[in-house]
């Protein structure tokens, strides 16, 4: 069984604006769990995101659920993150959680969001 500390809290593409998902994966066995942040412009849909991610995670012994979905422009020339829109079939994620994460994960960025739509 793999450890949660081994899933990467954060994995975006390095710029543009692209749709994103929060995604809950939980040890089954000790119930603990670590919402990861996962986005790419090669999705045409938020399911695509999660069926990309979603078996080898599972492989790896975890259960996953979607949490949410929305959108990332990410400018790495700039330093800017925003996190913005939902998700037709998930539903909004809560991207303050999202950005927390980001502000982590990309120290020196200015990460902003909002619940608006575009």
């Amino acid at each position: 069984m793999a450890a949660l500390d081994t899933v990467a809290e954060v994995l975006i593409d390095p710029d543009g604006i692209f749709k994103y998902i929060l995604v809950r994966v939980k040890e089954p066995a000790s119930e603990q769990h670590r919402d990861i942040v996962r986005g790419t412009s090669s999705a045409e849909y938020h399911n695509h995101i999660f069926e990309k991610i979603n078996p080898d995670l599972q492989a790896a012994g975890f259960e996953c659920t979607v949490l949410g979905g929305g959108k990332i422009e990410h400018n790495s020339k700039e330093k800017k993150i925003r996190v913005f829109g939902e998700s037709t079939g998930y539903g909004k994620a809560d991207h303050s959680i999202t950005a927390e994460k980001l502000k982590k994960a990309y120290s020196g960025y200015e990460v902003i969001w909002s619940d608006d739509k575009k």
